[in-house]
């Protein structure tokens, strides 16, 4: 049974891999165009960032459907070494990133401070608010749409899941959700293979045994990797991924 203690502090999850990213920017700052200009000094502190209420779940795999290899971790710094695949030409001159990466062996590495803009969503629309990099946390999980997720990617998505929670309380159970929710026609990551009802479960267990000081404990699970095979709950394998 897998155990996992996150916490963060200062957008800052501890227990993974730090691999910084240039590929990010400020949030932007709300807008109080409708303030008054006398009530400048009576806002919060708080108030003074753009709320974080949203977490979008991508997949990536570098070359496609080729894992745990270093790859992603270049891509998302600028260092992809192009001549290794004749993919890599194609996407040699995006700029993007996530915040968080969980590897197919529940590795968690970290790309962007939670508190800063990542880019990840692109074009994008949630709940009628354009835009969603401005507002949410991505993290991805390495695989496809069509290839069945691991059981220590969903125990670590689940932990993170659970401490990014408790740090951004904004961040309810309806506003996970997939890129393909948010980007529909444009992107469709996580794909058919992510078990959205076992994660929720998973949510669910973790919440459970969240504590206070940004801290996430997740722990001696009842839902192992036997209710993950559960039959119907996974797809065939497949060698496909859109990025």
């Amino acid at each position: 049974m897998l155990k996992t203690t996150y916490k963060i502090e200062n957008g800052l999850l501890s227990g993974c891999q730090w691999c910084p990213s240039p590929n990010y920017n400020a949030r932007p700052l709300p807008n109080y165009s409708a303030r008054p200009a006398s009530n400048e000094s009576s806002l919060n502190q708080d108030m003074l960032v753009t709320a974080i209420d949203l977490l979008v779940i991508h997949n990536i795999s570098l070359p496609p459907a080729q894992f745990e290899n270093g790859y992603i971790e270049a891509f998302f710094q600028n260092i992809l070494p192009v001549n290794d695949h004749p993919y890599f030409a194609e996407i040699a001159d995006l700029n993007v990133s996530a915040h968080l990466l969980v590897t197919r062996s529940g590795k968690v590495i970290q790309f962007v401070n939670l508190n800063e803009r990542a880019w990840h969503a692109g074009a994008s629309c949630f709940a009628g608010r354009v835009n969603c990099n401005d507002f949410s946390i991505g993290i991805e999980m390495e695989g496809t749409d069509h290839l069945a997720y691991t059981y220590q990617q969903y125990q670590a998505l689940a932990a993170v899941t659970s401490a990014i929670r408790v740090a951004y309380p904004a961040i309810s159970t309806s506003s996970i959700v997939g890129h393909s929710d948010i980007a529909p026609g444009r992107k469709t990551d996580p794909g058919e293979s992510f078990n959205w009802p076992y994660f929720f479960q998973l949510i669910s267990a973790a919440d459970e045994t969240s504590c206070d000081d940004h801290h996430s404990r997740f722990n001696d699970l009842d839902l192992n990797e036997s209710a993950l095979n559960e039959p119907g709950l996974n797809l065939p394998d497949a060698k496909e991924q859109q990025v």
